[in-house]
């Protein structure tokens, strides 16, 4: 990537972000299975397919964990040891609580409030991964930045966003659900059409494909692969802290 002047726009306010998961969050993890059709749990199949070889248990980050669908996931994983899950909201992370109980993982999952943007601990994790909550850090490459400052040197970061699908048919067709069908279904099924049309906002203004591998390399990440999913609606992107600490 030679492009490092890439920008991501300004994010949401940290207290709009916070308000609005903590009202959908009882009924978050449904509004995703249908509204993504269910294909949610292959996009997460897929990133668990590209965690990092090792010949010893995996320590993984998962920021922006939400419901801990992702961490519980990566818990189950016998290549990953141990997962800690970050979030602001306090409402999802309850949640996500319950279900790592419910399937036994506390001992292989912590839920911790925190901010992508001020993360403690440095040089510890071996894998750093975010799905779908990138677009919603206020400064996307400082989020990025301290995520790489998370990683033991050579780690990898994992980042799953909604992207723009560029087909000449399921482009519009699936632009015209994002925007006008998968609002009101999200409102019926989370109480809350707004947090949905917020859905759309994000992902129509937000950095995607090459520009968001840009700014993985302004964030200081190297070797940035680039995996659309789903004809392009969804994309996994794949990059290495450097080996030498920076």
């Amino acid at each position: 990537m030679s492009d490092t002047t890439t920008q991501a726009p300004p994010g949401p306010s940290r207290d709009h972000v916070d308000t609005m998961f903590d009202g959908i969050a009882a009924r978050y993890d449904l509004a995703n299975r249908v509204l993504s059709m269910g294909l949610d749990i292959g996009w997460r199949k897929r990133l668990l397919a590209r965690l990092p070889s090792s010949p010893q248990p995996l320590r993984a980050l998962d920021v922006a964990t939400g419901t801990a669908d992702l961490a519980i996931s990566m818990a189950k994983d016998k290549r990953v040891g141990e997962v800690v899950g970050i979030d602001v909201s306090t409402g999802m992370l309850a949640h996500g609580r319950v279900k790592v109980l419910d399937q036994h993982l506390q001992q292989r999952v912590q839920l911790l409030s925190g901010d992508a943007r001020v993360l403690t601990g440095q040089h510890d994790f071996d894998v750093a991964t975010i799905s779908f909550g990138i677009r919603n850090v206020g400064d996307t490459v400082l989020g990025l930045r301290t995520m790489r400052g998370a990683l033991k040197p050579g780690g990898t970061i994992l980042v799953l966003e909604f992207s723009e699908p560029r087909g000449w048919l399921f482009g519009p067709v699936y632009r015209f659900y994002r925007r006008y069908i998968l609002p009101r279904i999200g409102g019926l099924l989370a109480g809350d059409t707004s947090a949905y049309a917020y859905l759309d906002e994000t992902i129509s203004t937000f950095p995607h494909g090459e520009a968001f591998g840009a700014l993985l390399t302004q964030a200081g990440f190297i070797d940035v692969g680039i995996e659309p999913l789903t004809f392009g609606a969804v994309t996994l992107y794949r990059a290495r802290r450097p080996t030498e600490a920076t």
